[in-house]
């Protein structure tokens, strides 16, 4: 079996969108491209740290969903990470009201020992030098896999170039794609981003899909269209769960199947945005999955004929 192993925050949201308000809710990178990768057949484990006041009920759940929750660490009179967020009526932009970084302020990540030869590696949205020190207690992996974001980018531009030029694949929204390139073209940032040193490059585009680029070939995948979108965080990290969980899983890391990993990521991203946080990613379930993948297939697939 496959192994995934993932970086990235366990921590607490409190969100606000036009549909209303939480208080502190179950949240954090890590935590959304675990429960999103729980779908498939591997094993995974979550590399990150949380406070005393984080509730043994959450880590159980991510232990019953096949996580191996060992490399999380629980500091002692610590406290769990916290953000705070306000979205527009738009969906698309919002405001940070608060984040509140406590025990990963001097985060040291500790891989564990049955989990520094995995197959594939999802580095989520964490300090660069965090990321760097994970890859450096590894065997290289088949598949390393990096998300970022702007905040790394006006802060620690040496530091995220070091670990961009590490990995085979970045995950990207198109803003951040823009950001990091000086490219309003997402064709032309692409190739730029390869220039930086992965060979694969996400850029998602939220509602209106996502795109996989390899040196020349594109391919793109659409967004489901959705009734009721209620809180878009997590949806990226969801994604990249689903990416990275179904390679893991098919053990086929070519770009005809990273086409397929889009569409699983894109898939398994819908369900997020239903509710809020990781609400809904709690009580999926593999049919719900697999029907609605056929609605994707209905809504991509079509036949012409050609003069």
């Amino acid at each position: 079996m496959s192994k995934l192993l993932i970086v990235g925050t366990v921590a607490f949201d409190a969100i606000e969108t036009p549909f209303g308000k939480t208080d502190k809710i179950l949240g954090g990178a890590g935590t959304y491209i675990g429960l999103s990768a729980s779908q498939f057949d591997i094993e995974s484990a979550v590399v990150s740290a949380v406070g005393e006041d984080f509730p043994q009920e959450y880590l159980d759940l991510m232990s019953e969903r096949n996580i191996d929750i060992s490399g999380i660490e629980v500091v002692k009179g610590g406290k769990t990470f916290f953000w705070s967020g306000k979205y527009h009526n738009d969906l698309n932009s919002r405001d940070t009201l608060d984040t509140q970084l406590n025990v990963l302020a001097d985060f040291q990540p500790v891989v564990p020992e049955n989990f520094k030869s995995p197959d594939i590696v999802m580095l989520g949205n964490l300090h660069p030098l965090v990321q760097l020190s994970v890859l450096e207690q590894l065997e290289r992996p088949k598949l390393v896999v990096l998300d970022t974001m702007n905040f790394w980018m006006d802060n620690t531009w040496e530091d995220l170039m070091k670990v961009i030029s590490k990995v085979d694949a970045l995950t990207i929204n198109d803003e951040e794609a823009r950001q990091l390139t000086g490219e309003y073209s997402l064709v032309k940032a692409a190739r730029k981003i390869a220039d930086m040193g992965p060979k694969y490059v996400v850029i998602k585009k939220g509602e209106h899909g996502a795109l996989l680029f390899n040196n020349d070939r594109i391919f793109f995948a659409p967004a489901l269209p959705l009734e009721e979108v209620f809180d878009p965080t997590g949806a990226g990290d969801t994604f990249a769960g689903g990416f990275t969980g179904y390679l893991a899983h098919t053990e086929d890391i070519s770009f005809s199947n990273m086409k397929n990993a889009v569409i699983y990521g894109s898939n398994l991203a819908s369900f997020c945005v239903e509710k809020f946080g990781t609400e809904r990613m709690q009580t999926l379930t593999k049919e719900e999955v697999h029907q609605r993948l056929e609605d994707f297939k209905a809504l991509t697939q079509f036949q012409i004929k050609l003069t």
